[in-house]
């Protein structure tokens, strides 16, 4: 029994031991699309993160028996090809949750107080240098009263409504379907047109699918107040990437928070790297050390219970 991990890389400097304990295991830390037959080649198990295991590649892993991946998200995998091949799948739902909310608002009240900015003016001696003692550089914005309006509504989507409502937020939610989840603070189920229209700041927590790539785009964004924040922690492909730019170069919105791009990393001639009042990070809401460690016991319960064989977490096509 032979377990491959594609791209151990990403979990950083966690341990593998556990892992190592249920069968004989190798650890990559990269592996490139041109590598992937030769280590995967004779692999019972592989575990990949973002490693992309297409149908033509699964097609030349005659051994293989079952993928894990580590992550939430999916799609690096050909599940349907997979499941044609008697490929068991898996994934880590959940393990980023509080982490992933946490860093919502991370964006959103960088995006209000642009703490940066104004930390570097201090140390570089505008403060000193000012005539009075008040001091700032850019607007300020409480959130306080402002309305969150929260499009998809899963264990990320509610988590962020639970802390926008503890900071005074009004929440309107849009989803395809309305979850059947009581909340114990008030909440609106609307439209993604009056969402869009009614929120100060919108927030985006749903999968990537045929129907959600590129929601964000010209038209949708004509809807917001100029005055409204857009945070992306989801999906980059929910946003096209040129109307959100143009939207806000033009004042359309207010500002944009982005952990994710629509391709990562991202070209130099992405229009986002220079749009006006856009904070951008490295997709790393997901990357608290707590959060890495809940995936990879998570991916690691998801092996051994195969191995018994009752897997866990399966997904399919």
């Amino acid at each position: 029994m032979r377990i491959i991990v594609l791209d151990g890389y990403t979990l950083g400097d966690l341990s593998w031991d556990k892992l190592k304990q249920l069968a004989s295991t190798q650890v990559y830390d990269r592996t490139g699309t041109s590598q992937i037959v030769n280590r995967a080649r004779g692999a019972d198990l592989v575990l990949t993160n973002k490693t992309p295991l297409s149908a033509e590649t699964l097609g030349q892993l005659p051994n293989l028996r079952y993928i894990g991946v580590l992550a939430t998200g999916y799609n690096c995998v050909d599940v349907k090809a997979a499941n044609e091949l008697g490929i068991t799948v898996t994934n880590v739902p959940s393990y980023g949750t509080k982490s992933v909310a946490q860093f919502v608002f991370a964006l959103l009240l960088e995006l209000c107080h642009n703490l940066g900015l104004h930390s570097q003016a201090v140390r570089s001696g505008e403060w000193s240098q000012c005539e009075d003692w008040c001091f700032w550089r850019t607007p300020l914005v409480e959130l306080d009263g402002k309305t969150l309006g929260v499009i998809g509504f899963g264990r990320i989507g509610r988590q962020v409504a639970k802390i926008g409502n503890a900071m005074g937020m009004p929440v309107l939610a849009s989803a395809p379907r309305q979850a059947n989840v009581a909340t114990p603070f008030p909440l609106r189920w609307v439209s993604r047109e009056e969402l869009l229209s009614q929120s100060d700041v919108i927030t985006l927590h749903c999968p990537l699918l045929p129907e959600t790539e590129g929601l964000i785009n010209a038209e949708s964004l004509a809807l917001m107040k100029p005055a409204a924040f857009l945070i992306n922690t989801s999906r980059g492909a929910l946003v096209v990437d040129q109307d959100l730019a143009d939207a806000l170069n033009t004042g359309r919105i207010a500002g944009a928070g982005l952990d994710v791009l629509s391709i990562e990393p991202p070209t130099k001639d992405n229009p986002l790297l220079t749009a006006r009042n856009c904070v951008i990070t490295p997709h790393i809401a997901w990357a608290t050390r707590e959060a890495r460690g809940r995936l990879l016991e998570t991916a690691i319960m998801n092996v051994a219970a195969f191995l018994r064989g009752h897997p866990k977490n399966v997904v399919s096509s």
